[in-house]
């Protein structure tokens, strides 16, 4: 169970989360929320106008965590909004994570990870952060650090019912929520769930759609994973739902695609180091992980021709062409480099009956 739960369920009030698919939202210190109006304003009057003139209210729950066993660090979000994932779950190799969320500031994501890498801890990262900022009362901001330590924020004006829950290694957050037992819940599902990193974080957000999740229901998600080091830019997954009826789920089919492009890839290196026996295997292991995907079939095929097995890597890419018939014309372009056994894949479909 989490370590540390606490949870926020304050009155509706004008508060709303900002935000711009795929771009900055400029909030700026006089949309901030004064706890004393102008003389001669409206009190309700002026704080709806000062901050929410230029947001949009959505809710969202997120999870940042660290896996000790491997270096990993990952992030993992659900809105009923659009295009969640571009602006509130950031993270880096061997630095950190990050969720910013509510009224969310996404300056915090990428500046949290440049504090991180500069030697702050979660707790100094978070304080840094938040210490100058306006809008701190409706901000929500998680961050776990290189050694996996976190550090959670719950402004005291989020949109109820708001909080979050912190295990080891993990914090969950959330706001605009059917239930405040969400946090505490996405905790203990990625304290119980098995396998690596993303399949835990996915385990969190089940636990969340199970406590009832956003009130106002799905829209978009996104799942992020970095290795313990590589260059900022390196992510070993990092996936988005933009707009989906059930993003969670979908969420979980692309990983399961990405799963298996990781093993191609990984395969691809292998038949590049001329190590066809070793890369055909992992070809196969792809194409079963992802069966819809012809493209899997086709390479698996020729990385099994190459290694000796003729007869299955010929099955396998006419499948792919029977599904597809651009893999044949592509057979044609494909030099020795690309595909040794592409010469004798073709004279084979060639002299074969189709």
């Amino acid at each position: 169970m989490p370590r540390h739960a606490v949870v926020v369920a304050l009155r509706e009030h004008g508060a709303r989360e900002a935000r711009r698919a795929g771009g900055h939202v400029p909030v700026r210190a006089h949309e901030a929320r004064r706890r004393v109006p102008d003389p001669g304003e409206d009190s309700l009057t002026a704080a709806h106008r000062r901050v929410s003139s230029r947001v949009v209210r959505h809710g969202t729950y997120s999870i940042v965590a660290f896996d000790p066993a491997t270096g990993e660090h990952g992030a993992a979000v659900h809105s009923h909004w659009f295009s969640v994932g571009s602006l509130c779950v950031w993270a880096r190799p061997g630095v950190g994570a990050v969720a910013t969320q509510s009224v969310v500031e996404p300056a915090h994501g990428p500046h949290g990870l440049d504090r991180l890498a500069g030697g702050d801890d979660a707790a100094a990262a978070l304080a840094a952060l938040l210490g100058p900022d306006a809008l701190a009362a409706v901000r929500q901001l998680a961050l776990v650090d290189g050694a996996g330590g976190v550090a959670v924020h719950t402004g005291a004006d989020c949109i109820p019912c708001a909080g979050d829950a912190t295990g080891e290694h993990v914090s969950a957050q959330a706001n605009m929520m059917a239930r405040d037992t969400v946090p505490a819940a996405m905790v203990a599902g990625f304290e119980a769930a098995d396998g690596d990193l993303a399949d835990r974080l996915m385990a969190a957000l089940d636990a969340a759609e199970g406590e009832g999740g956003d009130v106002r229901g799905r829209q978009s998600a996104a799942l992020v994973v970095v290795p313990p080091r590589g260059e900022a830019w390196q992510a070993r997954f990092d996936l988005r739902v933009e707009d989906h009826a059930d993003p969670v789920e979908e969420m979980r089919r692309l990983l399961r695609l990405a799963r298996a492009y990781e093993l191609a890839g990984e395969a691809d290196e292998l038949m590049a180091s001329d190590r066809a026996a070793e890369a055909g295997p992992l070809y196969e292991r792809a194409a079963e992980l992802a069966p819809e995907s012809d493209e899997l079939l086709f390479w698996a095929g020729l990385a099994q021709a190459h290694a000796g097995d003729a007869e299955r890597g010929l099955a396998a890419v006419r499948l792919a062409i029977e599904a597809n018939p651009g893999w044949r014309t592509l057979l044609e372009r494909l030099s020795p480099d690309f595909a040794p056994a592409g010469e004798r894949v073709r004279r084979e479909l060639d002299s074969s009956p189709s």
